[in-house]
């Protein structure tokens, strides 16, 4: 009955017309930055965070906003993977091995509507796992102390963006200097400051949506600069669209299952979408055999990896609402959102603020229809999105940032600030080292830092305590597993070259 009542309180709150608005909204842009190749979630997320300053909107209002922006773009980013075999983001890209097959065997329409069909499959049933399992996990937050708090932190750090990046190594050096960067400010407990130059605009830290919108959004520009300067062509057409109802029926059972291996994968901290679309299709391939035919173009081959990487997607913020963690790097800036707005995510948010919780859930489940509706019957009209010149996109992406940090801040510093960030953002990438790892660090390292120094205060400096206990143990040992296991999943991960014949 308890959660039927706060269903309830969700669904007062996401029929209202602004909130059912901002929905709707969220899910086109969503949709559109998807599409679009290189952008993806994370990408359009932090692009348009500072929109939600602009606009004024609250805790709830940001937090739906920008989660139909998340599951838009999760569901956009098939269409680039099918008519392009260019991922519109790294969970798409397992779609390409199948989806860009069917394209060019004249069946591009067919791909594009049972991807989307698998998206909505995965996507929904992980909001129903969302709207479960996340009140069960507040509880057993609970039970987490200093050292539980600590290791759950290094979980995150030793796991998130390693199938994401080429080098391990390059995804430490990156966490640390997110680390580096949180450091930056007056010292909580001495006052003294540190690592500030003697600059006192730098007194109070780094301010992460800063960081974030420039490493991201800033970052992208620059880089569409240099790379995508000329329009992007579509290299298969698309022509007519039907649904094909045989194959749907056929791949059913094969979306059912990649969900639940997705969404079990988007919960684990770290892990995200990537993980699960990979393991949704590795399952699925090993499951049909040789005789499947998988990678030649066949329905349950899109069909899993959408199924997959939609249901982590979802999955993703089970830990981010109950436990603070991120699930994915897109959630990572999702948290940033929400502590700018002085929401703390954790067990209490569940009984502190039950509206911004429930409110999210159920706009969720209406997104996912919407999203439905969307990326059917109206997928030509994304597909004519791929065209956007780079001189309409980046004056857009460019003015949003700008105004959206001035708006927040009305610093000056700021937006230099933003800009070197953005600099920054656009050497690492040349360098081939992620920039999840390093939001994560401005992010958590304050929090980390603090878990440290109470375990510390409550053991007189006896280190073992960090060991103390079955759950921290537990972590330390996912920990150790999770920084290891990509450096032998991620030859299964290849990007696939974009074939132009």
């Amino acid at each position: 009955m308890e959660l039927l009542s706060n269903l309830a309180i969700g669904f007062d709150i996401a029929l209202s017309p602004f909130t059912l608005m901002l929905a709707v909204f969220g899910c086109f842009i969503g949709t559109i930055i998807g599409a679009l190749p290189g952008l993806g979630p994370s990408n359009g997320v932090a692009i348009l965070i500072p929109l939600t300053f602009s606009m004024g909107l609250d805790a709830t209002s940001a937090l739906v906003l920008m989660t139909a922006v998340y599951y838009g773009a999760m569901y956009g980013g098939r269409i680039s993977s099918i008519l392009l075999n260019i991922p519109g983001d790294e969970p798409a890209l397992m779609t390409t091995l199948d989806g860009y097959p069917m394209a060019k065997a004249g069946r591009a329409g067919d791909a594009l509507v049972i991807s989307g069909v698998a998206s909505f499959v995965g996507a929904f049933l992980a909001t129903i796992g969302l709207m479960l399992l996340a009140p069960m996990l507040a509880q057993v937050a609970f039970l987490f102390g200093p050292a539980e708090y600590f290791a759950l932190y290094l979980l995150a750090f030793a796991t998130l963006g390693g199938l994401a990046s080429n080098n391990q190594a390059k995804a430490a050096i990156a966490s640390c200097i997110g680390l580096g960067i949180a450091m930056i400010g007056v010292d909580n407990n001495s006052g003294m400051p540190r690592l500030t130059g003697g600059n006192l605009h730098l007194f109070d830290g780094i301010d992460f949506l800063v960081a974030i919108v420039g490493l991201f959004a800033i970052a992208e520009v620059f880089f569409f600069i240099e790379s995508h300067g000329k329009n992007t062509s579509i290299g298969v057409k698309l022509e007519k669209v039907t649904v094909p109802v045989k194959e749907i029926v056929g791949s059913s059972v094969t979306m059912l299952r990649s969900s639940v291996v997705g969404f079990i994968a988007g919960v684990l901290p770290g892990a995200g979408a990537s993980l699960g679309s990979f393991l949704s299709y590795m399952s699925e391939k090993s499951i049909a055999g040789e005789k499947g035919g998988f990678g030649t173009g066949v329905a349950k081959g899109v069909a899993a990896p959408e199924a997959g990487n939609n249901a982590a997607a979802g999955g993703a913020l089970v830990p981010m609402l109950t436990l603070g963690v991120p699930g994915s790097g897109t959630t990572a800036v999702l948290l940033a959102l929400l502590m700018t707005l002085n929401i703390t995510p954790g067990p209490t948010l569940f009984t502190e603020r039950p509206e911004v919780v429930w409110g999210l859930i159920a706009s969720l489940l209406i997104a996912n229809f919407v999203l439905l509706l969307m990326n059917v019957p109206m997928v030509k009209i994304f597909v004519k999105i791929l065209s956007v010149p780079a001189w309409v996109l980046l004056p857009g992406v460019t003015m949003v940032s700008f105004v959206g940090i001035y708006s927040l801040s009305g610093s000056y510093f700021d937006l230099l600030l933003m800009v070197l960030f953005g600099v920054l953002g656009w050497v690492l990438r040349k360098l081939d080292v992620p920039t999840v790892p390093i939001i994560l660090g401005i992010l958590l390292g304050g929090h980390m830092e603090d878990a440290l120094r109470r375990a510390m205060v409550l053991s007189d400096g006896d280190w073992t305590y960090l060991f103390s206990s079955g759950i921290a143990i537990g972590l330390w040992a996912v920990a150790a597993v999770g920084f290891v296991a990509p450096m032998f999943l991620r030859r299964f991960l290849t990007k696939p070259q974009r074939i132009t014949d």
